[in-house]
C-alpha cells in the first residue's frame, strides 16, 4: 500500500513538472537570416521562370508537332549567333520556333546553309497554314515569317562559284558587249564550251556575233549570288531549233554586289494598266492614283518581293507607274510598280519594274513563291 502511495505521488509530481526549462530561448538574428534566405530562394525561382518564358516559342495556335517540345540548343546560344544580323525582338521569337519546330540541333549551321534553312522555314510556314484560327492571323504570322526569312538571307553563306562550269542549267544571265547588254540563258556548262542562248534583234532574227568576241557574262545563282566574268565567242550553232553561242570556259569569276532580295525565274501570265496621277482640287490633298481600264498583257519572268521583270509587245517608257496583276500559287497577287528602264530582246520588250505598294497578302505570296514553298 505504501508502495502504490509513492508511485502515484510520483506520477502526480511528472504531471506538474514544469518544462519551460528545456526551451531554447529564440534567436532574433537566426529568424532573419532564415527569412532572408527564403526571400532569395523566391527570387531566384522567378528570374529563372522569366528566362524560361523569354525564350519559348511564339503560340501559333493549333496542336504542337511532336518532337517540338524539347529544346535541342540553348536560347542564348541562338542569341550570340544573331546578335548582329539585325532582327527584331519578334523576328528573333519566329526564328527560335523556326528551329524548335524543326528540332534543330546546330542553330550555327542552320543559319550557315540556305537550303537548310529554307528546309526549316518551309516546315514552319505549313504549320502556320495549317493551324492559324483566322486568315488574317495566319496572314500576320507569314508575313513576320517572311521578313524574318529575308534578313537571314543576305547573311548565309554565298554560293562559291570558281568556274563557269558550276554554273548551272536554265541559269538567267546577261551577255554584254561593247554597246549592248542581252537578257539570256545559260543552256549547258558541262561541255568542251558554256553554251547559252543566242539573243535576237527586233526582227526576230538571231544576232550574229563575230568569232573571237570578246563579251562579258554576268549570272546570278538560285540564292541571288551575282557573279560575271569575260569569255569569248567561239561561234554559233543550232541546238533543238534554236540558235545558240559557244562561249569560252573560265576560272575568272568575279563575285557582284549582292540583289537585296531573293529573285526567282518564273514565267506567269500577267496583265498591267497603266496608273497616271490626278492632282486634288484641294492643295493640302495628295495627288489620286487613277488605273486606266485598258489592259495590257505579258508574262512575268522573274520576281521579288522588291520588284519584276514583265515581257510584253507593248512598248512602254521608263517611269511609267502600272497596277500589274497576276494568278500564283493558286491566288490573286496586285502589286502597283513604276518602270526603271526596258530593252528590247527580238520582238518583245522587257521592263524592268519596281514595286511601289505591295499589299500584306499579295507580299506573302510573292515570299513564298520566290522560296519555293509554293508551287506557281
Amino acid at each position: 500500500m505504501l508502495a502504490a502511495h509513492n508511485l502515484a505521488k510520483g506520477l502526480f509530481l511528472l504531471q506538474n513538472f514544469d518544462v519551460t526549462a528545456f526551451n531554447t530561448p529564440t534567436n532574433p538574428r537566426n529568424v532573419m537570416l532564415f527569412v532572408i534566405g527564403v526571400a532569395a530562394l523566391i527570387i531566384i525561382l522567378v528570374i529563372v521562370n522569366a528566362i524560361k518564358k523569354r525564350y519559348n516559342p511564339p503560340s501559333l495556335g493549333g496542336p504542337r508537332v511532336a518532337g517540338s517540345g524539347h529544346r535541342h540548343f540553348s536560347g542564348f546560344a541562338l542569341h550570340r549567333q544573331i546578335s548582329n544580323m539585325g532582327l527584331d525582338r519578334d523576328q528573333v521569337k519566329m526564328l527560335d520556333f523556326v528551329f524548335k519546330n524543326d528540332n534543330v540541333v546546330d542553330p550555327r549551321r542552320s543559319l550557315l546553309s540556305p537550303s537548310l534553312l529554307d528546309r526549316h522555314f518551309f516546315k514552319a510556314y505549313r504549320l502556320i497554314e495549317r493551324t492559324a484560327g483566322t486568315d488574317d492571323e495566319a496572314q500576320e504570322k507569314l508575313s513576320l515569317l517572311f521578313s524574318t526569312r529575308n534578313i537571314l538571307e543576305s547573311f548565309s553563306s554565298a554560293d562559291s562559284i570558281t568556274s563557269t562550269r558550276q554554273i548551272p542549267e536554265n541559269a538567267a544571265a546577261v551577255l554584254g558587249t561593247e554597246r549592248e547588254k542581252y537578257p539570256v540563258k545559260v543552256l549547258s556548262s558541262k561541255g568542251d564550251h558554256l553554251v547559252v542562248e543566242c539573243p535576237h534583234n527586233v526582227l526576230g532574227t538571231a544576232i550574229q556575233f563575230p568569232r573571237g568576241s570578246k563579251v562579258t557574262l554576268s549570272f546570278f545563282t538560285k540564292s541571288s549570288k551575282g557573279f560575271a566574268f569575260e569569255s569569248r565567242i567561239l561561234g554559233t550553232s543550232e541546238s533543238a531549233n534554236m540558235s545558240v553561242l559557244q562561249l569560252v570556259h573560265s576560272n575568272q569569276i568575279k563575285k557582284l554586289a549582292q540583289r537585296r532580295f531573293r529573285r526567282r525565274q518564273t514565267v506567269i501570265a500577267a496583265a498591267f494598266y497603266f496608273v497616271r496621277l490626278e492632282e486634288s482640287e484641294r492643295r493640302k490633298e495628295s495627288p489620286k492614283m487613277v488605273v486606266d481600264k485598258r489592259r495590257l498583257s505579258g508574262n512575268i519572268m522573274d520576281i521579288s518581293i522588291g520588284g519584276c521583270s514583265i515581257k510584253t509587245n507593248v512598248s512602254i517608257p521608263s517611269g511609267t507607274r502600272l497596277k500589274i496583276e497576276a494568278s500564283a500559287a493558286g491566288a490573286n497577287i496586285a502589286v502597283l510598280g513604276q518602270v526603271l528602264r526596258t530593252n528590247r530582246t527580238g520582238m518583245s520588250t522587257i521592263m524592268h519594274i519596281k514595286f511601289l505598294r505591295v499589299p500584306r497578302r499579295s507580299l506573302n505570296i510573292i515570299n513564298a513563291l520566290v522560296y519555293e514553298y509554293a508551287e506557281e
